[in-house]
């Protein structure tokens, strides 16, 4: 006879020790908090048939979305599998989910979670690693809807609900349900003051609408909610620093960057995707950032090889377009083209968005911008398709607005600014891209009134 987990799911271990195990790691996991994977590997060195332990640790190892953690994704996924006999349903679905994300076939293990969720809505690990499948693929509905889904069996009364609300939180802001994602978030937030995917959602409609001394306000008063001993620190103080690049407050931004988000040597890939992303944007705007790109190109290279997940070949290519790596630039191209002919979810993400847009970045970098402008402005607009978010993505629009600057393209970059001040007329940084558009077309009493705009907004 098995047990039910403190949401009343099913585990078929009769080892309470066990389970405890396993409801310590999944609170730290929804957390973001370290270390998770510590507490169930002790778990299940000591129990190495407690089935939904080998699930937790193919979780942990698919979110890291890297390469390097295919081994143990392996190891964690045939582990489950050879005990399948002793596993109950539940179990078993999280084992063919994790088996599909192995195969390469991400879409698929998404649907599999997804299956698991129908029969076990408080499954709060399906539910999670489901999210950030969504996330990582760009299936930006589904980001609102799977947690929607499962609402209506949660409440007050359930562990782990103020989670479940963070999630929908950010769902509703990636498809721009601004005022609902913001009252959810907080409302997440005051069940669960420590629930930093929570506060990073309010964070996030924030930056989308503009508020940046409301950002700045949130993130500072909260900072020792978020930010000690949490894997979503340093994402945490991209989004603060981001604040105060829109205000065009470079010191302050080049202070955080050196102080929380410059990535630790051996860290996860997604550190180097902040930092590799702020960096791009400070080039854009033509920031000398001295010997830092060396130290995330540098990083960056042992995994040029990779091809594993296009959303970071992205970030990749920017720190060899910007470091001045040209080999480790061709070598990844070279990767992502072959990747690009081969089966599964990343080739279609890489033949689709992460090809062209390196590509971009690459032409970019040698002066080429009217190449950069003609392969990013179709993929501009299925770029979800590769992963991220909408605040993550905009580095591509970026990119292309000061391609079309410096090619000459003028009416193009008016055009594609107008759009940003109309969205997030309260972005500074937007009316100093009209201003220079405007500037490039002639018109120059427009142009004047954009800069007293920006002025204004900065001030």
């Amino acid at each position: 006879m098995g047990l039910n987990d403190m949401h009343g799911e099913p585990v078929s271990t009769s080892d309470r020790h066990s389970l405890d195990r396993f409801e310590h790691a999944s609170t730290l996991l929804s957390g973001f908090f370290a270390d998770p994977l510590a507490v169930i590997d002790e778990a299940l060195e000591e129990d190495p048939a407690f089935v939904m332990g080998h699930c937790m640790r193919a979780g942990l190892m698919l979110m890291a979305a890297e390469k390097s953690a295919q081994p143990e994704l392996r190891r964690s996924v045939e582990a489950a599998e050879a005990l399948a006999s002793a596993a109950n349903d539940r179990e078993r679905g999280h084992t063919t989910a994790a088996r599909a994300w192995l195969d390469g076939d991400f879409h698929r293990a998404a649907e599999l979670y997804g299956q698991v969720l129908l029969d076990h809505p408080r499954d709060l690990l399906a539910l999670q690693i489901a999210h950030q499948i969504d996330f990582f693929t760009g299936n930006t509905a589904m980001l609102r809807d799977r947690p929607a889904r499962v609402l209506p069996q949660w409440d007050n009364a359930t562990p782990g609900y103020g989670y479940v609300l963070g999630m929908q939180a950010f769902g509703l802001e990636e498809n721009n349900m601004f005022r609902r994602a913001e009252d959810m978030g907080r409302h997440a937030v005051e069940l669960t003051p420590r629930d930093p995917w929570a506060i990073h959602a309010v964070a996030h409609v924030m930056e989308m609408e503009g508020r940046l001394a409301d950002g700045i306000r949130w993130l500072t008063s909260r900072v020792d909610d978020w930010a000690p001993d949490n894997m979503l620190a340093i994402h945490n103080w991209w989004h603060l620093a981001l604040y105060h690049l829109d205000h065009g407050q470079i010191d302050r931004t080049l202070d955080i960057y050196d102080r929380h988000i410059l990535p630790r040597p051996g860290g996860p890939a997604i550190e180097l995707v902040d930092a590799t992303s702020m960096l791009w944007r400070l080039h854009l705007r033509g920031v000398d950032v001295g010997n830092r790109w060396g130290t995330v190109a540098e990083r960056w290279e042992p995994m040029a090889d990779d091809g594993y997940y296009a959303f970071n070949d992205m970030h990749a290519m920017m720190a060899f377009a910007a470091g001045g790596r040209d080999h480790a630039a061709r070598r990844l191209m070279a990767v992502l083209n072959r990747r690009a002919s081969a089966p599964g979810s990343n080739a279609v993400m890489t033949r689709e968005v992460g090809l062209p847009v390196c590509a971009a970045i690459q032409a970019f970098a040698d002066g080429d911008h009217d190449l950069a402008v003609d392969l990013l402005l179709p993929v501009r607009a299925i770029s979800h398709r590769f992963g991220g978010s909408n605040a993550q993505r905009d580095v591509i629009t970026l990119t292309l607005i000061e391609a079309a600057l410096r090619g000459g393209q003028a009416k193009l970059a008016r055009a594609l600014t107008a759009e940003r001040t109309d969205f997030k007329p309260s972005s500074p940084f937007n009316w100093t891209l009209a201003a220079r558009a405007m500037d490039g077309v002639g018109d120059a009493s427009a142009a004047e009134r954009a800069r007293q705009r920006s002025a204004r907004l900065s001030a």
